[in-house]
């Protein structure tokens, strides 16, 4: 009970879910890379802000249900967004669509490595800033164990 308060509480579920998007979007991206030369290969993508939507929803209805900082974050699916419960709470799974945005080339793929490297950067950056910010709360966790138990 007293480590599900710690994990529920403050910004670490927020960090936590944006790290757990950044990553599979990566994943994503990373295999829209390795199909740039495909045929017929149509790069797939999901809307950020859509997530960023739905993270803010769930950022309120928990101030809303505990007054503040404590409680589970609980996402809701979407259409590019699936989420169940597991055994380690909440999980997040994409459900790319499929970009219209990008010209078709003679071989039908609709590549756009500019987009796709854009995208890269700014997700691994989104990562490596949540990253940072769950270190930094991890940090003030371990210190405060630390100072308790001395």
């Amino acid at each position: 009970m007293f480590i599900d308060d710690i994990t529920n509480s403050g910004a670490i579920p927020v960090l936590e879910a944006s790290m757990r998007f950044a990553a599979q979007r990566q994943r994503m991206i990373a295999g829209n890379i390795a199909n740039i030369s495909t045929p017929d290969y149509r790069q797939k993508d999901v809307s950020v802000k859509g997530f960023e939507h739905e993270l803010a929803r769930a950022v309120d209805a928990r101030r809303d249900r505990s007054g503040g900082e404590s409680g589970r974050l609980e996402l809701r699916s979407t259409q590019e967004l699936r989420i169940k419960d597991g055994p380690n709470g909440q999980e997040m799974t994409l459900s790319p669509r499929t970009s219209s945005g990008n010209i078709l080339f003679h071989d039908r793929n609709n590549r756009d490595i500019e987009r796709l490297m854009q995208d890269m950067v700014e997700t691994a950056e989104t990562f490596r800033t949540a990253s940072e910010f769950m270190r930094g709360r991890l940090s003030l966790l371990r210190s405060a164990i630390a100072q308790r138990a001395g």
